[in-house]
């Protein structure tokens, strides 16, 4: 890896965080008029107009304009010189956010401008982007949530569905909508049975779900809490929430980590599932499964008490529901044994952004002689039927449920393939579950009205172990591979989801040994793990464009599993230094580009500058980020967490806190 000491000057000075929120000492800042100091820096430094100070913004020649030095004036006529594109930008922030705050003038604290990046990015998280990204489904939060810019309805309302099993809420929510007409919001209650027909003819009404309420005193409602991933993400997702939990339980936040876990809940037992997120086109298709290592992260950190094991055992109740009849039930479960990921929906799925799918209409459409966007309108309308565009579609939904979407070791293929990742996701649940009867219910449990013993559940373990084994482990290349059961052969496809048989345990000593060999030398990139080799990726062409899940991005699950998986067979160094690389590129990253912290990375280049596909969430914004990314924040507070002390504090190091005061 490149050395700090090459990328940025650094000095081993360090500002401590010496002031408090009333401490408005003259030698800790200064007092300016917040409009005038944020117009008058803009002006200086904002070369490029996006309310942003990045190294982007290029010096004017023959001008100041541009050359990352500027002076605040304040209000007592003392001048001020900050230099450097971070703090230049980290003064833009503070200024913000006072500015946010309803103040005309404010204190400008230097130990805040000149905050070290790692501490700077970590406190954000803690204090202000979780609470960014945190949402509810009542009358006071609504307004935030109601809005999708995935989708519009054909008739300008909000439409907001809630299950037939849940009346109560179907009557709150009812009258949130009769005392609020500015919401546009039109409650329905869903039909006992959702089916993909139903589903279908929601065509033009597509609308939110709803999720938990908890009454409180005086009979009124609230919205049980949870986190969103950000930006056009303004839902409750599948797995996000998991590694959102993670990193909402380093910041303490153990309330709002449990409140996920009850939405989740929630949707099993109304929905049947958990939902790629709460959004009635979502209906057809759940998402990685994390259920219970995510009830039993929260649950480690709960008291002890008859409250805690009940919330345990509810939690556990619903994991165990939704495992036999989504991911063992009949579309999922497959002759091998192994699940796979399924959509029972059909057609292009309607949250996809039209264009997204031109090169495959196109295909089509040359081999019957048509247009491509009139067969691509009859197709959708259902005028003209080609049995391998459905199959299509079909693997397409696949894959979006498998939250890899898109990527070319699923493309096309999807819904033949037991992969690596939902099977070890599946062994880990019957690990827990079968952890949790035996050392907190003495072995055995009523779960959901059946009787449930732990030795069953480590032998569906013991099995499912077996089989991966069988089908899915290459000895001579010394990685798992999906599996085709179509054609019955390994889909040897080099991807990060290899490194899932380490996080879940069903790897043995001999086959980590291998994985590390093999697959981390071919993984492992300046920023951390790549998401599949550039190899396997193939060509990016215009019939085969380039897949956001592919060489040469990395994604935060990929990140923590790998660490937790390497860490628990031993491999700690090597764990370590995939977490310093990957939070060294999210810190350097926010030191350039104004405290950005976006859903994915260019890990090859070290770079946020991603742009297959839907570009990258995360990096549009003005003044401050108010967000981050769910996963990536969680990403950040985890790494953190992770590292040893000797990293953290060379971490700490980048970029100098060089101050000029008065």
């Amino acid at each position: 890896m490149i050395s700090l000491l090459l990328l940025l000057t650094v000095t081993v000075a360090v500002v401590a965080v010496i002031a408090s929120g009333e401490d408005q000492d003259p030698e800790k800042g200064f007092h300016v008029r917040v409009e005038t100091a944020i117009l008058e820096l803009l002006d200086d430094e904002d070369i490029d107009n996006d309310k942003k100070i990045t190294i982007d913004d290029k010096h004017i020649a023959g001008t100041l304009r541009g050359d990352k030095q500027h002076v605040v004036t304040d209000l007592e006529g003392k001048r001020h010189r900050i230099e450097g594109t971070y703090f230049l930008s980290t003064l833009l922030q503070e200024l913000s956010l006072a500015r946010d705050a309803g103040r005309d003038t404010t204190f400008v604290r230097f130990d805040r401008i000149y905050e070290p990046p790692m501490q700077r990015i970590s406190r954000l998280i803690r204090e202000l982007y979780w609470d960014g990204l945190t949402r509810r489904i009542d009358e006071t939060h609504l307004p935030r949530i109601l809005k999708d810019e995935k989708i519009r309805t054909l008739d300008g309302l909000n439409y907001l569905y809630v299950p037939a099993t849940d009346p109560e809420g179907f009557t709150y929510l009812s009258g949130v909508a009769q005392r609020n007409p500015g919401f546009h919001l039109r409650v329905v209650l869903l039909p006992d049975t959702l089916t993909p027909s139903f589903i279908r003819s929601l065509k033009g009404k597509h609308g939110l779900l709803s999720l938990a309420l908890e009454r409180m005193n005086g009979g009124s409602a609230q919205g049980i809490p949870f986190v969103v991933p950000g930006g056009r993400f303004n839902e409750m997702y599948g797995w996000d929430s998991y590694f959102e939990a993670l990193g909402l339980l380093e910041d303490g936040r153990l309330d709002l980590a449990k409140a996920m876990v009850d939405n989740f809940v929630y949707q099993i037992n109304h929905y049947g599932k958990i939902l790629n997120a709460n959004r009635t086109y979502y209906l057809t298709r759940s998402q990685p499964p994390f259920l219970t290592s995510m009830i039993r992260a929260v649950y480690y950190r709960m008291p002890r008490t008859e409250e805690s094991r009940s919330w345990l055992r509810r939690g556990f109740e619903a994991a165990v529901k939704e495992y036999k009849t989504v991911w063992m039930g009949s579309e999922r479960l497959t002759e091998t044994g192994l699940s796979r990921y399924y959509d029972s929906g059909e057609g292009p799925p309607p949250e996809v952004e039209r264009g997204h799918f031109d090169a495959v209409f196109a295909q089509v459409a040359h081999s019957t002689g048509m247009d491509p966007k009139e067969f691509e309108q009859q197709y959708r309308a259902g005028v003209v039927h080609v049995p391998e565009l459905d199959a299509y579609f079909k693997h397409d939904r696949a894959m979006r449920e498998s939250g890899h979407d898109t990527s070319n070791r699923l493309e096309g293929l999807c819904a033949d393939l037991v992969t690596v990742d939902l099977n070890s996701l599946l062994y880990k649940i019957e690990i827990d579950v079968a952890e949790i009867l035996e050392q907190e219910f003495g072995g055995a449990a009523t779960l959901g009205g059946m009787e449930e013993q732990f030795e069953e559940w480590k032998l569906r373990a013991a099995v499912r172990a077996k089989r991966m084994t069988e089908l899915m482990w290459n000895p001579e290349r010394g990685m798992f591979f999906d599996y085709n059961v179509r054609t019955r052969a390994q889909h040897r496809f080099i991807s990060a989801t290899t490194f899932y048989p380490l996080w879940a345990g069903l790897a043995d000593d001999r086959q980590a040994r291998l994985l590390v060999d093999s697959a981390l030398s071919k993984l492992e990139m300046p920023g951390g793990l790549v998401s599949t080799t550039k190899e396997s990726r193939g060509p990016v062409t215009g019939d085969r464009p380039a897949r956001q899940w592919d060489y040469p991005n990395g994604w935060p699950p990929h990140q923590i599993l790998a660490w937790t998986g390497l860490n628990r067979y031993g491999y700690h160094r090597e764990a370590q230094r995939l977490a310093y690389r990957w939070l060294f590129m999210i810190t350097r990253g926010a030191v350039d580009y104004h405290g950005t912290v976006p859903e994915k990375f260019d890990v090859f280049d070290m770079t946020h500058a991603v742009f297959a596909e839907y570009g990258n969430v995360g990096t549009t914004f003005s003044y401050i980020t108010r967000e981050g990314f769910g996963w990536m924040n969680a990403s950040y507070q985890v790494g953190l967490a992770f590292l040893p002390a000797e990293l953290k504090e060379k971490l700490g190091l980048l970029t100098p806190p060089k101050q000029v005061f008065p």
